[in-house]
């Protein structure tokens, strides 16, 4: 070859470690070159977490588009940092032999910290991040970006315990500090320690060249995680890891997908002789997606959109999955419920008939006493659920209505006798009790557990709030305010009286469940 090859590099220590190398085996092979040092988003934005940027391939974009303008020849990358999707005209050139796969803990003091129930950990890894929340809950996990040296410098200077690095950037610069040791238990990035280069698929001359460096072997592994990788659809932005690795004319191939939050983890390992591992990515990751990987893709990709619904009550994972495509939520519970204690003077003498309006109340009756010591003859319930339980756990239903209004109203026409028992919380409306004691029936009120307060400020981006009682309203009000054009989805009249107050368009669910608040929630976005 007459031409000098042109080596496109990131400018950090690291990179132009690993394009020297390349640089170095292309010389060895009688070829002349030279290398191009050029800046990428990564290296320049360091305020954020690589997934916080909101690109894939930060760190190879600018590589890519020196490639397409033909300022340089070929382009040397860590692997694990670029994107499975190359750009067009641009292909894979060659995979040099890999160095360490695995991360590291750099540690302070020493490693007693990994017993305790509270430690610091500093990452800008989503992948790190989760696995390491999986397997220590109670840590808390700080963002880290930077060069390998000043990441290093900020492990020093802040009250940390320790800090994951790739254990090759450390090995390939020689930095690697004694307080450090590899995690075998954590799978590590798709490609992670193989070093990778690109050219422009028309170089022949250029290919050509690369193809003499190429290592079949990491080349086979990178690709077989890599494939993984793309077939479930993430980027640096999930917390995915893969590995493969040769040894007895076998593939062995671990992969793994976790939430963001380390909460939930998929996990497959599998083994394939060699020569026939070529739907072994596919399979793997068909087996991840099969045991709930889409799901948890799903919401991973929803965690990057704007929030625009929020429900006042946690939702189920089912329940979020029924939502329109065009709906983002998030969830917490606004109330918490503490069930109180109750002697047994409440049953004595057994009350005749029974209110209850939640299912709260039945916990609570249940928490006291057996089921069996529990022999109304007459029970009253507000809502279909509450029936369900109250029929299952404790004994027939005389009554149900949608509200406490309406079974007020029944009950002054049809109640056998005048008085009756009101397991409530101690925060509840008045319109039960007031119809009743209105036509001389006489309330005996039971406040059978407790509602406390629980909001949380939600953003800005939050146009429409699933109430579920009159009490979120309330507590939704004591954090935020209602901002214009915000409407409340309520679960039903009660609830939608309540918001009323604060929501100029409030819009009720058909039934009083979760599912038709949903459905509301949904017509509006269709």
């Amino acid at each position: 070859m007459s031409k000098t090859i042109r080596i496109g590099t990131r400018d950090s220590e690291l990179a132009l470690w690993q394009a020297k190398i390349v640089q170095s085996q292309l010389e060895h092979l009688g070829y002349k070159t030279v290398l191009v040092p050029v800046k990428s988003t990564g290296d320049l934005v360091l305020n954020k977490p690589i997934y916080e940027l909101g690109i894939t391939g930060v760190f190879t974009k600018t590589l890519d588009i020196a490639m397409l303008n033909e300022e340089i020849d070929i382009a040397v990358h860590s692997l694990k940092d670029v994107p499975t999707l190359l750009p067009k005209r641009i292909v894979q050139a060659a995979v040099i032999k890999r160095g360490n796969v695995r991360d590291c803990l750099v540690f302070k003091n020493n490693e007693e910290f990994l017993s305790h129930r509270d430690a610091v950990i500093a990452t800008g890894s989503l992948r790190r991040r989760a696995q390491w929340l999986n397997r220590y809950p109670t840590h808390t996990i700080v963002g880290l970006r930077g060069n390998v040296n000043s990441r290093l410098e900020k492990l020093n200077t802040n009250d940390w315990n320790g800090a994951i690095f790739a254990a090759a950037g450390l090995g390939r610069l020689d930095i690697r500090p004694e307080e450090t040791f590899n995690l075998e238990w954590m799978v590590p990035a798709p490609a992670q320690g193989a070093i990778m280069i690109t050219a422009l698929e028309t170089d022949e001359e250029s290919l050509a060249a690369c193809a003499e460096i190429n290592h079949e072997e990491t080349e086979i592994c990178t690709s077989i995680e890599r494939e993984f990788l793309k077939r479930l659809e993430g980027g640096c932005s999930a917390p995915i890891g893969a590995i493969a690795f040769i040894k007895n004319e076998e593939v062995h191939f671990n992969g793994i997908l976790l939430s963001l939050d380390g909460s939930k983890k998929i996990e497959v390992q599998r083994t394939v002789a060699l020569g026939k591992h070529e739907d072994l990515a596919e399979f793997c990751a068909n087996f991840i997606i099969e045991r709930g990987g889409k799901r948890l893709m799903d919401s991973i990709k929803e965690s990057s959109k704007e929030v625009n619904i929020y429900s006042t009550k946690t939702l189920t994972d089912d329940q979020k999955q029924l939502f329109h495509e065009d709906v983002v939520s998030e969830s917490s519970d606004f109330i918490k419920i503490s069930l109180n204690r109750m002697t047994a003077k409440v049953l004595r003498p057994m009350p005749k008939n029974v209110i209850i309006t939640s299912k709260n109340a039945v916990e609570a009756l249940l928490m006291n006493f057996a089921p069996q010591e529990l022999q109304f003859q007459n029970i009253y319930c507000v809502g279909r659920r509450t029936k369900r339980l109250v029929e299952r756990k404790i004994g027939k239903v005389k009554h149900t209505e949608n509200n406490s209004k309406a079974l007020a109203e029944y009950l002054v026409e049809y109640i056998e006798g005048a008085n009756v028992t009101y397991f409530c919380s101690d925060i509840r409306l008045d319109a039960l009790p007031s119809i009743l004691k209105e036509s001389n029936i006489e309330v005996n009120e039971v406040i059978a557990y407790e509602t406390k307060y629980d909001a949380v400020k939600i953003n800005d981006t939050v146009k429409g709030v699933m109430f579920y009682s009159p009490s979120t309203v309330q507590s939704y009000k004591q954090e935020n305010l209602v901002k214009d054009n915000m409407i409340a989805f309520c679960i039903g009249e009660t609830t939608a009286k309540e918001a009323s107050k604060h929501f100029e368009e409030v819009k009720v669910a058909k039934i009083p469940t979760v599912e038709s608040v949903i459905e509301i929630v949904n017509e509006y976005y269709v």
